[in-house]
């Protein structure tokens, strides 16, 4: 059994994967430190460039998230991302979501710290 070394929290939000040259909409089904778990969009395309852009709608604020991703998984009606880069701004956002989320200030800083150690 895989056991995850980034804790996942549910979200729900709107977001737009960038395709190369268009743009889907989608659903975020839940975040993590290293990546999203999303709705796979109706015109999903066949072939795919090795990295997209995810940008989540914050509910609360009127920012976006941006993160750099690749695909980790795919089936029916899920997309799993891996998150291969990510600006300072977004992970800062990205951060408190999850502090908010995780309710253990520890536990995120125990992840954030293995996430700079494996880069």
């Amino acid at each position: 059994m895989e056991h995850r070394r980034f804790s996942r929290v549910i979200f729900k939000g709107k977001a737009h994967i960038d395709i190369g040259g268009h743009s889907c909409q989608t659903e975020v089904l839940d975040l993590s430190l290293k990546g999203a778990l999303i709705r796979k969009p109706d015109n999903w395309p066949r072939s795919l460039p090795k990295q997209m852009l995810l940008r989540i709608q914050l509910n609360d604020f009127p920012l976006e998230l941006e993160m750099q991703v690749s695909v980790a998984h795919i089936s029916d009606k899920v997309v799993g991302l891996h998150c291969e880069r990510i600006d300072i701004e977004s992970v800062s956002h990205l951060r408190r979501l999850l502090e908010l989320n995780l309710g253990d200030a520890d536990v995120l800083g125990r992840e954030l710290a293995e996430l700079s150690d494996s880069d």
